[in-house]
């Protein structure tokens, strides 16, 4: 059986890898300079994906616990530094507390788009394009976005060229799709399926600005798609 199986679902999958792998260390299973387990005996361990398991080593080398080294694996740090921003996940039941990740996304990623509009390759828009389509796709079926969403705006931060856009990204993971903390699409007493359409919508708009390469229509339509987003989770409060 999988060691995640007793751990609360309401958790996304990488804040309870990070979760287990932190108290390790802190109990001092993982000792400091110790090299942790492959990303091969995590995944058996846990029962996770691999890419979980990259955005919970991500997680845990921007919460200063774990550092890297490309081609040999992840280490414990030897020691720590001064305390390294992070987000409290379980305060993110709370509008409030959502309303404020989205405000910090609104900075980051309405210039995330303006670079990428200036820097993305053919490549690189097409996986833009593809994560859109895909999401679209999975409106129409009924079946669940969030991937696609996600994917989506990571293609984004992968494509400014700047590898600090795309930590930043898969450090708060899950925590940036509202809709996997809060039924957003019920703000508006709206069906689901047309919550999500104006989503897709908006995603739209920012990828003909990517795809023209303009880089002020990107801003503009990232920035109208992000505080959308903060707007209808604030009348969550009203309601």
């Amino acid at each position: 059986m999988s060691t995640m199986s007793g751990i609360k679902r309401r958790e996304t999958l990488t804040a309870q890898v990070v979760k287990a792998v932190a108290e390790r260390i802190a109990q001092g299973v993982y000792k400091r300079g110790e090299k942790l387990p492959t990303e091969l005996e995590f995944i058996e361990e846990f029962g996770i994906s691999r890419t979980v398991v990259r955005e919970a080593i991500a997680n845990l080398r921007a919460n200063g616990l774990v550092t890297t080294h490309q081609g040999v694996g992840a280490f414990v740090l030897s020691e720590t530094g001064v305390r390294p921003f992070r987000i409290d996940e379980t305060s993110l039941g709370l509008v409030e507390e959502i309303v404020a990740v989205l405000e910090l996304r609104i900075a980051i990623e309405t210039e995330a788009a303006g670079l990428t509009a200036v820097r993305r390759t053919p490549e690189e828009l097409a996986a833009i394009m593809s994560a859109h389509d895909e999401m679209r796709r999975a409106i129409e079926d009924g079946s669940d976005s969030v991937l696609a969403d996600l994917a989506f705006h990571r293609a984004i931060a992968q494509a400014t060229k700047n590898q600090h856009f795309l930590q930043i990204f898969n450090y708060l993971g899950e925590m940036l799709i509202p809709r996997t903390r809060l039924k957003t699409h019920l703000v508006d007493a709206s069906s689901q399926h047309a919550y999500l359409t104006r989503v897709s919508f908006e995603h739209e708009q920012i990828v003909f600005a990517i795809r023209d390469q303009d880089a002020d229509s990107a801003r503009a339509a990232m920035r109208l798609h992000l505080s959308s987003s903060r707007n209808r989770l604030l009348q969550t409060r009203k309601a």
